[in-house]
């Protein structure tokens, strides 16, 4: 009974969170005190030592440095940089927002594509670049890196991984997703984008901007000017031929505060990676640094923390640790784990992870999953490192949903005659990724890792 009313009160949690606009960590955090409390006979002790106290550092940690590196335009500065590099090239101009995404996302923007895509599907409108291409490839891009030890998402997984026990690989983790992703980028661009190798420099097509780092399809960049974002707008320069001239592009300078935020950064990366560094108490300790640099540039940063993940991360962690307490966990992963082989529950699971998150946050996705695969973990029948790999890229790539936070931007900001067939493009799109995603993965990681 007790483990009937778990599952349907995490049905429930997961439903709410759905179809209304209420944070489901904090659905979670009441689940968490009703179910262990009343229905499992768990001291409320018990249930307050389960927060999450080290992914709280690691998730406000990284995400108030995001908020920090984002304010003092440290991230406008390497936007602008980057898309400086292609000088019209429109082959490069997809590719450059490809890696540009990733980079952002691997940084700690977990908002990279909601970024990015204001300034990249009008930018593929001007330069007559596929829009479905242009949208797709900057969501792959940031997918690719979302695992970045540094992002949110692989704080999350570490920080799951550890607290139950298993080997933590950062680096695996991070890789499958990236090769993955960026396969299937190459197989977007051979599709859809063919036709931008063959047209090379097509600079006349592209009129003077007014948008941000609008002209950078242009055949020449001239002298950027301000679009007050903090980002150079680049604007085609032409003589009274009417022809293109290039003139110098004053580029911005990364100032003192900036190329410490990016100091502290590569810190992160390079602590986390190689030397173990915890993730959650340096990342505090670079965003309090720089903060004291600057106390009264950001008087309110703190309001710029992603809070509400913050909150469904540590609720949804929180109510798993009581079902692992009351044995819920247990149960359902034996369960399941006796009606079917291992490595058939593996790919049973990299389906159902793909399915839901296409409707879903993929954050509470994985929040839920992991836990649930478990038993199977533990078990010692798959590889860990692999089988953690394939559900976390399942509950991912799936992003590529207009139902998901990057598909909604990807579609409103989407320069289309027609938005609904856009978005009936898309969502097959995310058809295709959820019947093949979850198979190939499975095959080339889980199957290999386990046998």
């Amino acid at each position: 009974m007790i483990y009937a009313i778990s599952v349907l009160v995490l049905a429930a949690i997961f439903t709410v969170a759905t179809v209304t606009p209420v944070n489901m960590g904090i659905l979670a955090f009441a689940a968490a005190f009703i179910v262990g409390a009343w229905v499992s006979d768990i001291p409320i002790e018990d249930v307050v030592d389960a927060f999450p106290a080290g992914t709280f550092l690691i998730v406000g940690g990284i995400t108030l440095l995001f908020a920090i590196a984002k304010a003092n335009g440290t991230l406008d500065y390497i936007m602008d940089r980057c898309l400086h590099l292609v000088r019209g090239r429109h082959w490069a101009i997809v590719w450059m927002l490809f890696a540009l995404s990733g980079l952002l996302m691997s940084v700690g923007a977990v908002l990279a594509v909601g970024m990015l895509a204001p300034i990249a599907m009008p930018l593929a409108a001007r330069n007559r670049i596929n829009p479905f291409l242009m949208g797709m490839m900057i969501t792959h891009g940031g997918l690719a890196c979302v695992f970045s030890p540094i992002n949110l998402y692989g704080a999350l997984v570490t920080g799951i991984m550890k607290s139950a026990g298993l080997p933590t690989n950062p680096g695996v983790i991070f890789l499958v997703p990236f090769v993955l992703n960026l396969a299937i980028g190459v197989v977007l661009f051979l599709v859809f984008g063919r036709d931008l190798i063959r047209g090379g420099r097509r600079g006349d097509d592209v009129a003077a901007s007014d948008g941000p780092i609008g002209g950078i399809g242009a055949g020449r960049l001239s002298s950027p000017a301000s679009d007050g974002s903090g980002v150079s707008t680049a604007v085609l320069s032409r003589s009274t031929t009417g022809t293109a001239v290039e003139t110098a592009p004053a580029r911005p300078r990364l100032d003192r505060y900036q190329g410490t935020t990016l100091v502290g950064i590569l810190f992160l990366a390079v602590g986390s990676v190689g030397f173990g560094i915890d993730i959650g108490v340096s990342s505090i300790c670079v965003s309090a640094a720089l903060l004291l640099m600057a106390p009264k540039s950001h008087p309110k940063i703190v309001d710029n923390v992603a809070w509400p993940a913050v909150v469904l991360v540590c609720g949804m962690l929180t109510y798993m640790a009581v079902l692992t307490q009351n044995g819920t966990l247990d149960f359902l992963g034996n369960t399941v784990s006796a009606a079917v082989a291992p490595l058939f529950t593996a790919l049973i699971l990299c389906y159902a992870v793909g399915i839901l998150s296409a409707f879903a946050s993929s954050t509470a996705t994985i929040g839920i999953a992991l836990p649930l695969a478990m038993p199977l973990l533990l078990g010692g029948e798959v590889g860990v490192l692999g089988f953690v790999a394939a559900i976390v890229f399942s509950a991912t790539v799936v992003d590529v949903s207009p139902f998901s936070l990057h598909g909604v931007m990807i579609l409103a900001n989407a320069e289309v005659e027609d938005k609904i067939r856009f978005q009936r493009k898309m969502l097959a799109y995310c058809g295709v990724v959820v019947l093949f995603a979850p198979l190939i993965v499975w095959a080339l990681v889980v199957v290999p890792t386990s046998v």
